[in-house]
């Protein structure tokens, strides 16, 4: 009896490891020619496409298909039949560095099956076209000496439910501005000591948090830029906001630079370091900051405008290079002026004094940087542009068919980076 037990978990153990990867009915592999992903100025960019199901080629397989620069209309519109289930398309000649992509579409049963695949054009060659105000230092330093002059006064309340074995759990707030604040999860050592802490920062949206790195010998604030709790959790009240007065924030009041949604939240996040400041188990001197796309932007910015923060990790940073539509090549998200849409010089000379790509001039912080080449909305080029800026040690990581997401295995490795620079028990 207990050899029949021990092979039974054994072969249910087995066939846990053995399943097939969960995948669509349809799988589509489509990718550059080049095994680098990469051709110069020129040189025609061609791609390699397979159709699979279960497993197999699928001959004679219509595909539709287009080919553009990256977020540019079309340069080709066409289909092709694959006899053998792969085969490979002609590309485009690109006369100026970028990124050129191809998107295809395979239909089976009224259901379309859709891949894309993005080759780099001279990357290395990749420049910005954001230009610095002349008093973009001193315009920044001024709005962190308004932002002090109104005291933390720091708020704490507990949350048992999202302590953790090592990790207790507090809704916190701070003040930010008259009668505003800004709030936040912080997870705290149980343990007595002093540690070093990390600052994440939010990527796009508005929702609620319950904390990050909660199995982690360090102090952890997580916190949201919108001024509301972030702890209403199953409450529809994001929502609402986000579909009410907090639709596409990242474009209200763009024609004023003192106006701008993103001022606010630019200085809350040098108040957050603040704050991670007055709490008594912080060890004063080891601080990174962390975050994605919107998070990843607020990263760079962070550590250009408060020498205090000694390592970063941004993945797929946004708001970089935004002035790319207006010189015929993609623009950082939240892509303002993407074909001319919203455009006016007013917005134009606004978003210079927060384009990311500013910041990264001035950043002498080391680095993690992770991004891919297929990322619809964070455009690879403007990534690639803003990180050539960057004078700071840096590691980069080009996971090439990522698109808005990143590799579980490259988000660990970034951590792992970043805390080894910290100092952080374990890494």
């Amino acid at each position: 009896m207990r050899i029949y037990i021990i092979l039974v978990l054994l072969m249910s153990s087995l066939s846990g490891v053995c399943q097939s990867q969960k995948e669509d009915l349809i799988r589509i592999l489509v990718a550059p020619v080049s095994d680098s992903y990469e051709y110069e100025v020129g040189e025609r960019a061609d791609f390699e496409i397979s159709i699979f199901k279960y497993g197999k080629l699928v001959k004679n397989a219509k595909v539709q298909y287009t080919i553009a620069e990256e977020q540019m209309l079309p340069t080709i519109n066409s289909t092709i039949t694959l006899k053998t289930g792969h085969g490979t398309i002609e590309g485009i000649k690109m006369d100026q560095p970028g990124f050129l992509r191809l998107t295809v579409n395979y239909k089976e049963n009224g259901k379309t099956f859709s891949n894309t695949a993005t080759a780099g054009i001279d990357v290395d060659n990749i420049k910005t076209f954001t230009q610095m105000p002349a008093d973009f230092d001193s315009f920044w330093k001024k709005a962190i000496r308004q932002a002090r002059k109104i005291e933390l006064n720091p708020q704490y309340t507990r949350l048992p439910e999202q302590d953790t074995d090592k990790n207790l759990a507090y809704h916190i707030r701070f003040n930010h501005g008259k009668k505003s604040y800004i709030y936040g999860i912080l997870m705290m050592p149980k343990k007595e000591g002093i540690y070093p802490a990390v600052l994440t920062v939010p990527g796009a949206g508005v929702r609620s948090y319950k904390g990050t790195n909660k199995s982690d010998d360090v102090i952890s604030l997580q916190i949201g830029i919108h001024g509301i709790p972030v702890n209403l959790y199953g409450s529809d009240v994001y929502d609402n906001l986000d579909k009410g007065a907090l639709y596409k924030y990242y474009w209200n009041r763009m024609d004023d630079r003192d106006a701008y949604y993103y001022k606010r939240v630019y200085t809350a996040c040098i108040r957050a370091i603040d704050f991670i400041h007055t709490i008594d188990k912080f060890d004063g001197d080891n601080l990174a900051v962390m975050g994605g796309s919107q998070g990843g932007a607020l990263t760079i910015m962070t550590a250009a405008l408060d020498d205090r923060v000694d390592a970063i990790a941004a993945f797929y940073p946004a708001l970089a290079d935004l002035d790319g539509f207006n010189n015929g090549r993609a623009g950082g998200w939240p892509r303002i002026f993407e074909r001319g849409f919203d455009f006016t010089e007013e917005k134009r000379a606004v978003a210079r004094y927060y384009d990311i790509v500013n910041f990264a001039r001035n950043l002498k912080t080391p680095g993690y940087y992770a991004y891919g080449y297929n990322d619809n909305i964070v455009p690879a080029s403007s990534v690639t542009a803003m990180l050539q800026e960057i004078k700071a040690k840096k590691t980069i990581e080009i996971a090439y068919d990522a698109a808005h997401w990143m590799y579980p295995e490259v988000q660990q490795q970034g951590k792992k980076w970043l805390f080894k620079k910290i100092k952080v028990s374990g890494y």
